[in-house]
């Protein structure tokens, strides 16, 4: 009898471990992980807003949330960053749009030499833009920030004074700052700006056109000599978010990233026009960099020929259905308006 009880005992605390090892227990909620892809080097400015935004939304989530960057094309490269953050493949990436300028029809319009005078009025053009016409390509995901480039120039490894020195030379460009390459003569080879180092180095090109910053964050400045200004058109980008990761994160958490959709935009553009001018005066005092102006004589033979790249956009843009002459009318206004 006794053994009998033993038996019936030890069953009962068997199948009472048994319960309580398979009961759910609570779980100690942790931060929600979001892994953000960039495909420049950790110093550029798309790496340097990345970081800003990163460490506002944590703050400002209370450390709600937490974000794992991803710089230098370790997650996501320049090319495959939109279908890669509608795949899933990161929870928010930053893509230069001029790199696919057939697919960001409206937004590449601001890369168009209608007279953006400097990155923070670009971004905000930028972002007014596209919050007006809500463009398709955006349609699969949550855009959290749209910015610019600073105006562009020539940096060269030889003097380019005049419209005669530029013709043939071989200079890296994308998008639509290749084709006014090609309008002033030169001729634009496409190719990925932390490939142009080495392409430097090996004499497949003799520049590049670009915004100035590069000279000091890619130390373009230690081959190419001398920098001609043009100050011509803008390179754009966007930061966009899985948009079913965005449908999953709490209201709150949302309205913080809502809250800083413009002002991130903003606060990239101005970061961008200051580290501009560090970049010059760091190319010229430890390079120095001979800076290049055009008289205004020559300057208005460069203008000239660019006039028919806004001609050709807009007659291209209107035979596939979009307001092409309200688009650039809107930069113009806009423009004028962040100006200011």
């Amino acid at each position: 009898m006794k053994q009998k009880l033993g038996i019936i005992l030890i069953g009962f605390f068997v199948a009472a471990l048994a319960v309580t090892t398979l009961s759910p227990v609570p779980a100690v909620a942790g931060p929600i992980k979001l892994s953000y892809a960039n495909f420049p080097p950790a110093p550029t400015f798309p790496c340097v807003q990345m970081e800003r935004w990163k460490k506002e939304v944590e703050k400002r989530t209370g450390g709600k949330v937490s974000i794992d960057t991803y710089p230098g094309g370790t997650l996501l490269g320049s090319k495959n960053m939109m279908d890669g953050v509608i795949a899933g493949q990161a929870n928010i990436g930053n893509l230069c749009m001029a790199y696919q300028p057939g697919r960001f029809i409206v937004t590449n319009a601001t890369s168009l030499p209608l007279g953006i005078p400097n990155a923070r009025v670009g971004s905000l053009v930028l972002w007014d833009l596209w919050e007006k016409y809500q463009p398709e390509e955006f349609a699969k995901v949550k855009v959290l920030a749209m910015f610019t480039t600073a105006p562009t120039n020539i940096m060269s490894k030889v003097p380019v004074r005049t419209l005669q020195d530029i013709k043939g030379l071989d200079l890296r460009a994308s998008g639509g700052a290749a084709q006014i390459l090609g309008a002033w003569g030169a001729n634009p080879v496409g190719m990925p700006m932390p490939a142009t180092v080495e392409a430097l180095q090996k004499g497949v090109v003799k520049g590049l056109y670009s915004s100035l910053e590069v000279m000091k964050d890619f130390k373009f400045a230690e081959t190419c000599k001398y920098v001609t200004m043009t100050d011509t058109v803008i390179y754009p980008f966007a930061v966009v978010m899985n948009m079913e990761t965005w449908k999953s994160l709490p209201k709150d958490v949302q309205k913080v990233m809502d809250d800083l959709r413009v002002e991130q935009s903003e606060w990239t553009g101005s970061y961008m026009d200051n580290h501009v001018t560090e970049a010059v005066k760091w190319s010229k005092e430890t390079q120095n960099v001979e800076f290049i102006t055009l008289s205004k004589k020559e300057k208005k033979q460069w203008d000239v020929k660019l006039q028919f790249l806004t001609d050709k956009w807009v007659e291209n843009s209107k035979a596939k259905g979009f307001p092409a002459k309200a688009i650039v009318k809107d930069i113009e206004k806009l423009i004028k308006k962040h100006s200011k």
